[in-house]
């Protein structure tokens, strides 16, 4: 251990003879220097191996109870070292602890039969590095794959691990390893041996993990994402926490046929490192991807113990043989499996395993780990470090607490308080001076001028609208920021309050507001005004008390709707459409219909909101494909070629027909699957009236359940050129809300 000695203070002590100083400061930094020296030797001599035993197999450590000659290691322990590589390259040299693949050649269609299966060589787990620290090793394992022939054949490489037999140093890491799956279409299958001391004999089971990559039809597999392993096209499941597994296999579930054999021939499973692979879409293309691209097979981690006996009880001498022999160290019993760890003491570093193996670590040269501030000493000592403060001052280093004893403040507050009062008077001054400059900036920069010649918009002023814009009064937060509600000039509003820095500027900001406030029409909310003496301007709309179709859909209170009431709200909102994409002065595309940017006025009449939002945002030149609107409604088209056009709310508003028929809401993550249930059972018999909502699916209205299905499906068209203009969706609605209006009477809810 090294001990270091402070330098004596020089601020509170009186003047010195400059020989006198010169030979204090070296008597102190002389056995200072000494003992670093020391320290740092002993750091680089610290052992991690029994005596006489080589520790390094080409650039890898090989710590004990790991080891490679004969005496050198632990029972189970051994390692050997292939000096045909340059480096060389360390395996794992227990007979209990291999690896081999399972080759067998299936045939699905015209029934499934296995043509020929064999089983490869076993071979030895490639070591990457072994931490006694952490109790465990890393190791290269196989990547398992199924491959296409052709549509109706595959080729199956399939891993199995084994990590030793009943009591075995070895388990595979449950907490640091994840199961993958990387492929257009896999299912993983994982079974193991599992050993239990209660239950005689080894018991093999099948533990199906929730790990499957679909991605259903080839026009899906868009929807594969960089980095992204959530079952579109790369899945992960967590390893079961279960018995020791001894013997880890994986399998497939194989589709019937392939149609991408061509250019997705393979599927891949693999037990991996947590966080280490990160998927990329060119995985799935290609024969045999992952395999030829880590051909000594991924990182997974082994966890090891010591497997025959048990920690000590308290007071008891250890048992034989017992592993633990260094000064400093502690047994754990093992979380998992038999056996025990060895550990070193906090504060302690190095080989537990080995005698005098754990050493005093000097925390002073380990500041990030082991604090002490600018103001402190830090001073090294056996099993731990104090950090005083330095002389003339108190506290604690380690907490940051030094502070001067006599602090210079307390001799000159009284002088300077009168000095205060005058910075602070002054100080006021300017910042109410810089606070009027900026608002009057901010309202220059927002388009403020050309804003005051428009006849339709209110000008508010910051002031006025602060006490809505508190937390009591947040209502919700959509693509252009936060909503909060409140009364303003004795009208309920809607304040929307965006991300600073998100919209544009100046007079294009301006001419956009323009635009959007001189439209008038019964189904698109009203813009009031906007407030620019704000950085990001603040926008008022009409408050509408009904809140959202979403909410009226899809809240736990289920309002009830009839049939009528839906028709009545599909027409009108697809007329306030119509009335934005061909009746203004300015097209305007939305970009983002869905129920939530459909609201209701206190007689459900339904008004389209955040209509002009994607021309109000502030987007770079070389970006505007940029996805503003939310995914569960996007048109596929859009996300492909980043265009909006007016097809795309067409496709969007073809979803919201479908919430509004089903009451069934459509979310991107599970894969759209109100979309694709709905297309699928269509395409089949023509109708969807399994998926129709209960409250409406009555036999009377049938028929116009059956032609809004209908619309729908035309409007969820891929192809673009075959979907309808929202101005026939429009007349095509009117007339069905009309003929039912005439035959029954509309009730709507209260």
């Amino acid at each position: 251990m090294a001990m270091t000695t402070t330098t004596p203070s020089q601020s509170h002590s009186q003047p010195l003879p400059v020989i006198l100083l010169l030979f204090l400061l070296l008597s102190a930094a002389i056995p200072h220097l000494i003992l670093e020296a020391a320290a740092a030797e002993q750091d680089e001599q610290q052992p991690i191996t029994l005596a006489d035993c080589p520790n390094k197999c080409g650039n890898m450590s090989i710590p004990y109870p790991f080891g490679m000659k004969p005496g050198c290691f632990r029972e189970g322990f051994q390692v050997t070292c292939n000096d045909s590589f340059n480096p060389h390259r360390a395996y794992l040299a227990n007979s209990g602890a291999y690896q081999h693949i399972f080759e067998e050649h299936d045939r699905v269609e015209p029934e499934w039969s296995q043509v020929w299966n064999r089983s490869l060589d076993n071979t030895a787990f490639e070591l990457i590095d072994i931490s006694i620290a952490n109790g465990e090793a890393r190791a290269y394992g196989a990547v398992s794959s199924v491959c296409s022939q052709n549509r109706n054949d595959y080729i199956s490489n399939n891993q199995m691990m084994h990590l030793g037999n009943k009591i075995s140093p070895f388990l595979l890491s449950t907490e640091r390893n994840v199961l993958i799956g990387v492929g257009w279409r896999v299912q993983i299958r994982v079974y193991s041996h599992l050993w239990s001391p209660s239950v005689p004999g080894n018991s093999q089971k099948e533990l199906m993990l929730s790990c499957i990559s679909d991605l259903m039809e080839p026009q899906f597999l868009a929807f594969a994402t960089n980095g992204s392993c959530k079952g579109r096209g790369c899945c992960e499941a967590a390893l079961p926490e279960a018995l020791p597994i001894t013997v880890l296999g994986l399998a497939f579930t194989m589709s019937q046929t392939n149609t991408l054999f061509k250019t997705n021939p393979c599927s891949y499973a693999m037990v991996v490192e947590s966080l280490w692979y990160n998927f990329s879409t060119p995985d799935m293309y290609g024969y045999e991807v992952l395999p030829n691209r880590y051909p000594r097979g991924v990182p997974f981690v082994i966890d090891f113990s010591i497997p025959n006996g048990s920690c000590p009880a308290k007071g008891q001498p250890p048992p034989p043989d017992y592993a633990c022999v260094s000064g400093n160290s502690s047994c754990a019993n093992a979380t998992s499996g038999q056996g025990y760890v060895c550990k070193c003491l906090d504060h302690y570093d190095g080989n537990p395993y080995i005698v005098n193996g754990c050493q005093d670590i000097n925390e002073c040269k380990l500041r990030d780990l082991y604090p002490c501030s600018a103001d402190g000493v830090c001073k090294n000592r056996l099993g731990g470090y104090d950090c005083p403060c330095k002389p003339g001052m108190k506290g604690d280093g380690i907490k940051g607490t030094c502070a001067d004893k006599f602090p210079i403040a307390a001799r000159v507050i009284l002088g300077g308080i009168g000095g205060v009062f005058v910075i602070a008077a002054i100080s006021l001054l300017i910042l109410l001076h810089k606070e009027k400059k900026k608002t009057r900036e901010f309202y220059e920069k927002n388009g403020g001028r050309t804003l005051e010649k428009a006849n339709f918009i209110k000008l508010f002023e910051k002031e006025k609208l602060k006490p809505i814009l508190k937390s009591s009064n947040f209502i919700g937060k959509g693509a252009f920021g936060e909503v909060y509600k409140g009364l303003l000039d004795n009208e309920q509003v809607a304040v929307k309050k965006p991300i600073t820095g998100s919209v544009l500027e100046n007079e294009q900001f301006a001419n956009e507001v323009i635009i959007q406030s001189q439209i008038i029409h019964k189904n698109i909310v009203r813009l009031v005004g906007c407030c620019l003496e704000v950085d990001a301007p603040i926008l008022v709309y009409e408050f509408l008390c009904n809140g959202s179709l979403d909410d009226i859909l899809h809240d736990n209170r289920k309002v009830p709707l009839n049939l009528g009431v839906r028709l009545s709200i599909a027409a009108e909102s697809a007329d306030g459409l119509v009335y934005m994409h061909s009746k203004t002065s300015t097209k305007i595309l939305h970009g983002d219909v869905k129920p939530a940017n459909i609201l209701l006025d206190d007689k459900f009449v339904p008004k389209i909101s955040d209509f002009g939002i994607s021309r109000l945002i502030a987007r770079d030149i070389q970006h505007t494909g940029s996805i503003i609107g939310d995914m569960s409604y996007m048109d596929p088209v859009y996300l492909q070629t980043g265009l909006l056009t007016e097809k795309s709310d067409v496709y969007s508003f073809g979803v919201v027909i479908l919430e509004l028929i089903s009451r069934k809401k459509a979310t991107h993550s599970d894969g759209g699957s109100l979309v694709n249930n709905f297309l699928e059972a269509y395409k089949k018999e023509k109708k969807a009236t399994p998926l129709f909502d209960e409250e409406i699916a009555v036999t009377e209205d049938l028929e116009i359940l059956d032609s809004l299905a209908s619309i729908a499906v035309e409007c969820l068209n891929l192809d673009v050129d075959q979907r309808p203009w929202m101005t026939d969706v429009a007349e095509r609605l009117i007339i069905l809300d009309r003929s039912r209006k005439s035959q029954f009477t509309l009730h709507v809810p209260v």
